[in-house]
């Protein structure tokens, strides 16, 4: 932990004092956040980290906003569109608390590049990427670091945002990226990892008018592997579970 910040908390952030006290207040203000993935899930990480008053951050991501992000990214709107997602982030986190410090890595995180990130510099980390490499590798650099690492398990094809849990991968059910996850983590030797994952089993995405749906629907054949299919996804899941990560980042950090 980043040595406390003892400053008067601004107007913004006395409901959140009245709740937690002033020490604690000063923790968050002197902690750094990293997260990877600024997406459905991440990007409300972060919204609801820079309102609690984390101090600093640094955010990961190679994608700009999407059309098809709309529909559940709280950075993704009509103006944002083919716009960098942690540009977008930072400028929306500065628009709340000006005093923020963001640092922007405009790069996907993987196994190749993962010497360039100083983990040791980070007081928690944020695992909100999609793709199993990549979490491993955030996951085993994080405890190597002996940093805190939270991992979002899947939120697509989810409907009910109640079904969310935060629990040790070890105890997760229903989920079929925490049953990979499991499996690539224990070869690994990684005993413990705090997740959020939902136990509502998947929805099939599309089985709702599959007949209607169009040929380009069917599963693509890319340098002769079938790519992933496309998971449905809400406004609403993704949302709940970057909220339950960001409240577990809080807690920990500010001794709760």
């Amino acid at each position: 932990m980043s040595d406390i910040v003892k400053t008067e908390v601004s107007a913004p952030l006395t409901r959140t004092q009245m709740l937690l006290g002033r020490e604690a207040m000063e923790r968050l203000a002197g902690a750094h956040v990293a997260v990877f993935g600024i997406g459905g899930v991440g990007g409300y990480v972060c919204e609801a980290l820079v309102r609690s008053g984390i101090g600093a951050f640094t955010l990961v991501d190679s994608d700009c906003v999407d059309m098809t992000n709309l529909n559940r990214q709280i950075i993704a709107t009509r103006e944002t569109v083919g716009r960098p997602k942690t540009e977008v982030m930072r400028e929306r986190m500065q628009s709340i608390r000006p005093e923020v410090r963001v640092t922007l890595r405009e790069e996907f995180f993987l196994p190749e590049n993962a010497d360039t990130f100083p983990f040791e510099d980070y007081d928690y980390v944020v695992d909100a990427v999609d793709t199993v490499t990549a979490k491993v590798e955030i996951i085993l650099r994080a405890q190597a670091a002996g940093v805190p690492v939270i991992s979002s398990m899947g939120t697509g094809n989810k409907l009910d945002p109640s079904r969310l849990r935060l629990a040790d991968i070890y105890k997760t059910e229903s989920c079929p990226l925490a049953r990979v996850m499991r499996r690539e983590l224990r070869k690994r030797g990684v005993t413990s990892l705090t997740v959020v994952y939902s136990d509502e089993p998947a929805l099939t995405p599309g089985a709702a008018d599959a007949e209607d749906a169009p040929e380009s629907a069917a599963p693509a054949e890319e340098e002769g592997r079938t790519r992933r299919a496309t998971p449905g996804s809400t406004a609403f899941v993704p949302a709940a579970a970057g909220l339950l990560i960001a409240s577990k980042v809080v807690r920990d950090i500010a001794g709760r």
